[in-house]
């Protein structure tokens, strides 16, 4: 039963620690690496998702028995990672422009200094 869901197993693991590592932490990069995760597992579900056993690609032969693959979820998932490091991208640089604005990078600190203006 695992081994025939590995992939299933991996994906949920990968999520659950992204999910934690988001709402656990206060420094904003390790908020930016659990993002990472948490959007890797996602790629992962879909690209496993649209694999099919015994699928060959999506070119039409005059054979009845051939199961093709659908080839939409894996270009769903090369533009979602494309848009996935740009996002990643412009957080760090949003990350660094806090760094000078704050001085730090943990959430807790800059509330803190927040409240106290």
């Amino acid at each position: 039963m695992f081994f025939d869901h590995f992939y299933y197993w991996i994906t949920v693991i990968l999520f659950v620690i992204g999910l934690y590592t988001v709402m656990s932490r206060s420094n904003l990069i390790k908020k930016m690496i659990g993002l990472s995760l948490f959007q890797i597992s996602v790629f992962l579900f879909y690209i496993t998702m649209g694999k099919i056993e015994g699928g060959t690609a999506p070119i039409i032969i005059d054979q009845p028995d051939v199961v093709y693959s659908n080839p939409l979820p894996h270009v769903l998932i090369l533009t979602a990672i494309v848009v996935g490091v740009a996002t990643t991208a412009l957080g760090l640089a949003l990350v660094v422009r806090i760094k000078e604005a704050f001085d730090t990078i943990d959430e807790e600190e800059i509330l803190q200094m927040e409240e106290t203006k």
